[in-house]
């Protein structure tokens, strides 16, 4: 079977056919003006949020900054409280040293009050 060419077309239906391809074209062209502003729009919001987010990040480096000067200064006092650390222990360590030197005076004078009471006690008994 051979294919027919199709009839030539009227000079009618091509204007139709260009028309119809015009409008279709003008409805496209529509679709992408919208499309292209809401990018617009969303491309405008999103510029502002990096701004933001570029505000952000500078304070963020810049307490960094404040951080790792404060670090620094807690590790030059370290061995200063180390030192006083160590004095304190040297001082904790004498107290101990008098308050057992305190005990070991202290102790025969309570024994000598507690048998001097308990003599006192034993007279007082007998008085009665």
């Amino acid at each position: 079977m051979v294919d027919k060419p199709p009839p030539p077309r009227s000079g009618r239906d091509r204007i139709k056919t260009l028309a119809q391809a015009a409008l279709n074209a003008d409805v496209t062209v529509d679709q992408l003006d919208t499309i292209l502003s809401g990018m617009s729009e969303a491309l405008t919001d999103l510029n502002q949020t990096m701004s933001g987010m570029n505000g952000t990040l500078e304070y963020f480096e810049e307490t960094l900054v404040v951080f790792n000067s404060t670090l620094s200064r807690i590790d030059e006092l370290a061995p200063r409280l180390d030192a006083v650390v160590a004095r304190m222990e040297g001082i904790v360590e004498r107290v101990e040293r008098i308050v057992g030197v305190g005990e070991a005076v202290i102790s025969p004078l309570a024994a000598t009050e507690s048998a001097i009471r308990g003599v006192v006690s034993a007279i007082r008994r007998q008085g009665r």
